[in-house]
Order: structure tokens, then C-alpha cells, then sequence
């Protein structure tokens, strides 16, 4: 694979990002990756891309988009007034899992966070994800805290 290029999604590449979020065994059971996308996508991309502190990025290869996250930057005032970086909704295309994208992604994405200010990145990760918690791991990531969730 040639250099990574990334670049902010358009609604164009909605049926790709979805395509790849429900790609896995938990995504499978989550998402709705139908021929089209359904209006409950196109909506929740435009309010993404509205709000200035989201970043939707797509990964491509060439004309092929073979990854995707997104981009939080959070500001606060604990920690001296510390600006985060949110990564969610990693995902890997399945025949490019395995090839070291993953790891170009988040060197990607640290840096982005870093040119927004950011001086901490955090994640949060399914407790049904072993090899993704080693993978972030690896890459200096450290499971400092319980997260909680509420479906209302």
C-alpha cells in the first residue's frame, strides 16, 4: 500500500463508513449497513460535520477508503485547562486488518490532536475487544479508567 491519505469524510463516503462500522462481530449487531444508508446516518453526519471540534476522517488507498475514525477535541478546565482527543469508531477495512494501517492511523490521529491544541488522547474500547487492547497497548496507550454507560 502507498502513503495513507486522510482526509475529512463527506456524505459521499457514508455508505463506505458504515459499511466498515459494521464490519466485526460487535458492529454486526449494531449497525444498520443496508445497500444505502438509512436518514439516521445522513443525520448524525451532518450534525458531525457541523460541530468544529469533530473530526470525521476517512482513510484512503488510491480511489478505495480503507479506514476511518473520528475525531473529538474536547476542551475542559481539569488538568490545567487540558484539551483531549476522543479517537472512537475506529475501523479497518477487512482485507487491510493485520497490515500496519492501524498503527499509521493513530500516529495520524495523535498528530492531528496534537496540531489542535490537544496535550492528552484517550479512548474508550468494548471490554469484548482483547486484541484491540493490546494493539492499543502497544501504541503507549494505558487503561487508566472504568467507563459507564447508560442507554436511554
Amino acid at each position: 500500500m502507498a502513503e495513507p491519505h486522510y482526509r475529512r469524510a463527506t456524505a459521499e463516503d457514508l455508505e463506505a463508513i458504515v459499511a466498515m462500522l459494521a464490519d466485526d462481530v460487535l458492529g454486526a449487531s449494531r449497525e444498520n449497513a443496508l445497500p444505502t444508508v438509512d436518514d439516521c446516518y445522513r443525520a448524525a453526519f451532518a450534525e458531525i460535520d457541523a460541530d468544529p471540534n469533530q473530526f470525521l476522517c476517512v482513510v484512503e488507498d488510491g480511489q478505495q477508503i480503507v479506514g476511518t475514525l473520528q475525531l473529538t477535541f474536547i476542551p475542559g478546565l481539569s488538568r490545567h485547562g487540558t484539551k483531549r482527543g476522543q479517537i472512537e469508531a475506529v475501523r479497518i477495512a477487512s482485507d487491510r486488518r493485520g497490515g500496519k494501517l492501524g498503527e499509521a492511523m493513530f500516529a495520524w490521529a495523535i498528530s492531528a490532536c496534537r496540531a489542535h491544541g490537544c496535550s492528552l488522547v484517550q479512548l474508550t474500547t468494548d471490554k469484548a475487544r482483547p486484541d484491540a487492547h493490546r494493539f492499543y497497548g502497544r501504541l503507549g496507550f494505558e487503561p487508566t479508567h472504568i467507563g459507564y454507560k447508560l442507554k436511554i
